[in-house]
């Protein structure tokens, strides 16, 4: 009797729970080098990679935009922006403030044998 009533209280709580949603994703997008010739186009080309990005490839309204990076590498410029929603944002600065957890034990590195180190 006792495992049937805590049975129903939990599944209550599972049903009638309302979990956050916090959107956090982190894009890379590019743009051709040859579009960029002074800093307002620069400024023109990262403007429309970043709305096109926000408008194609995410699905919720973003509160932060940050551009983390910027590369060339051959004949583009890749962009790697990072994207928070309010509650991803708030999640974010929850993480960035919070210490790292304490490890219990030492981590021991192992060889595999192929000259690599594996850490266990």
């Amino acid at each position: 009797m006792k495992s049937l009533v805590a049975t129903i209280i939990g599944l209550a709580v599972a049903v009638f729970a309302n979990p956050a949603a916090a959107y956090v994703v982190e894009v890379t997008t590019s743009i051709p080098i040859a579009s960029v010739e002074d800093k307002e186009q620069l400024r023109d080309a990262l403007t429309s990679a970043i709305d096109d990005v926000l408008d194609h490839a995410i699905a919720f309204t973003p509160t932060v935009v940050t551009l983390r990076s910027a590369r060339i590498v051959g004949d583009r410029i890749y962009i790697v922006l990072l994207i928070a929603d309010g509650d991803g944002e708030e999640a974010m600065k929850r993480l960035s403030t919070e210490e790292p957890a304490a490890i219990d034990s030492p981590r021991e590195s192992v060889s595999s044998g192929d000259g690599y180190e594996l850490t266990q």
